[in-house]
């Protein structure tokens, strides 16, 4: 075919010359991508970040296409170069699954992006497998193994999912491009120059070991500082707060539902298929959203209203042994006229930066391994202080949310940060006089 090329702000020229490849772009199921914003409700937060999972999936594809250009050309003893359109394939479509607001959507209707991913890659009605069936009769069930972790060959697999893989450093440099933090940028040039198949996987020389570290900061510092972000996670709570409020009202309001939302009703009723989780997007949801504003029920109006127009909830951070000074702030929340089931939240976000393959948990990880000199290998925290400091420590925090009224409300000006804080150092000081005597 002749070549396509996809002008992309983050890889330049994204280019395209194989048939399969472009076949698949332009199904449905993938042209959907264009609208599901890649970070969701950080928008509100980072307004340059209005990027799409399309946008991601072609630079991940970009990536693969450009490491496995590398081992076909240097490293054809080991790497078998008829995996090369399956690892493209598999990074293109490795997000195809995702739904509207991802992850906010995925924690109220229990759904799965992962799982979606497969269904529509193995799913005979849809675009994706028709494409992929075409090419051959097995391909469809080849992606899947690699998107769920089961594909006989590990060289792939971690190529697509692992401590560093080409998703990854795609989404740290776009997310980073697009919020305008300088966080996630990395040596990208110098990692590809020093990737390499093994047997087993996939490591890096030695060589080119500041440049992991380089990564490994970068990622540690995006979810510090973006991912993690309180007004994010502020208008994230919102979402499921609204979400929630539409799942109560539902049995008693169908009709309402059925006017204003006629597409989310298969997730209110707990039926979903493959056809109606693809029907919804960003967009639509948005719809749904601005119509619930004129609801009767004035939480859901409420909550629509803050969701469209941007009113975040304010947060105090708090620690594992506060659930007295939560039930406290939540009776005066309450006390005050807002009700703490929809204006309180509680919202942990953690992330463990690096870890070494610990094969005895429930998700062990595939680390990080870097090919010496004499050619052995070594796990990277072995050979890296910085690395190692990271390694197996989880980072993070815990916030309760609630209404940005309850700072001043009104001829009563009640703080409840300093309540709050008040609450965490008399138990703090409580424990000290204990531990003194």
């Amino acid at each position: 075919m002749i070549e396509k090329v996809f002008r992309d702000p983050v890889h330049n020229y994204i280019p395209v010359d194989d048939e399969l490849i472009y076949k698949l772009i332009n199904t449905k199921e993938f042209q959907r991508l264009r609208r599901i914003k890649q970070l969701g409700s950080s928008s509100f937060t980072f307004h340059g970040a209005e990027h799409s999972r399309f946008s991601h999936c072609l630079g991940v594809y970009y990536l693969a296409r450009r490491v496995t250009a590398i081992f076909d050309k240097k490293y054809a003893d080991i790497w078998d170069s008829s995996e090369s359109l399956l690892t493209m394939v598999a990074a293109l479509l490795h997000d195809i699954g995702h739904g509207a607001y991802s992850h906010s959507f995925e924690r109220l209707f229990d759904t799965d992006h992962e799982a979606v991913t497969q269904d529509i890659i193995l799913n005979a009605e849809t675009e994706v497998n028709h494409v992929l069936s075409q090419f051959s009769p097995d391909f469809p069930e080849k992606v899947a193994s690699v998107i769920n972790h089961t594909y006989s060959n590990k060289q792939v697999e971690q190529l697509i999912s692992s401590q560093i893989d080409v998703d990854r450093m795609d989404y740290l440099l776009r997310d980073s491009y697009f919020t305008g933090a300088s966080y996630g940028r990395f040596d990208l040039s110098r990692i590809l120059r020093v990737i390499r198949p093994l047997d087993n996987g996939i490591a890096f020389s030695i060589d080119g070991m500041h440049a992991v570290e380089d990564y490994i900061i970068s990622r540690y510092q995006m979810y510090m500082q973006v991912y993690f972000h309180p007004a994010s996670r502020a208008m994230e709570v919102l979402l499921q707060n609204l979400l929630k409020r539409a799942k109560y009202l539902y049995p008693k309001e169908k009709e309402f539902f059925a006017i204003t939302s006629p597409h989310l009703i298969p997730f209110l009723e707990n039926k979903v298929t493959l056809e109606d989780y693809l029907s919804l997007d960003d967009g639509v949801m948005n719809t749904y959203f601005q119509s619930w504003m004129q609801s009767t029920d004035k939480i859901l109006s409420d909550l629509a209203s803050r969701f469209i127009n941007r009113k975040v909830f304010k947060s105090v951070t708090f620690d594992e042994g506060s659930s007295s000074e939560l039930k406290d702030m939540r009776e005066l929340i309450y006390a005050l006229g807002f009700d703490p089931e929809y204006y309180t939240a509680v919202h942990l976000n953690f992330d463990l930066p690096y870890d070494v393959y610990k094969p005895d948990v429930k998700n062990p990880r595939t680390q990080i391994e870097m090919l010496q000199e004499d050619g052995q290998i070594a796990e990277l925290s072995t050979l890296s202080a910085l690395v190692h400091t990271l390694s197996g420590t989880i980072h993070g925090d815990r916030r309760f949310y609630f209404p940005k009224e309850m700072l001043i409300q009104d001829d009563l000006f009640i703080d409840i940060k300093e309540k709050f804080a008040c609450h965490i150092k008399n138990r703090q000081l409580h424990k000290t006089q204990i531990q003194d005597k």
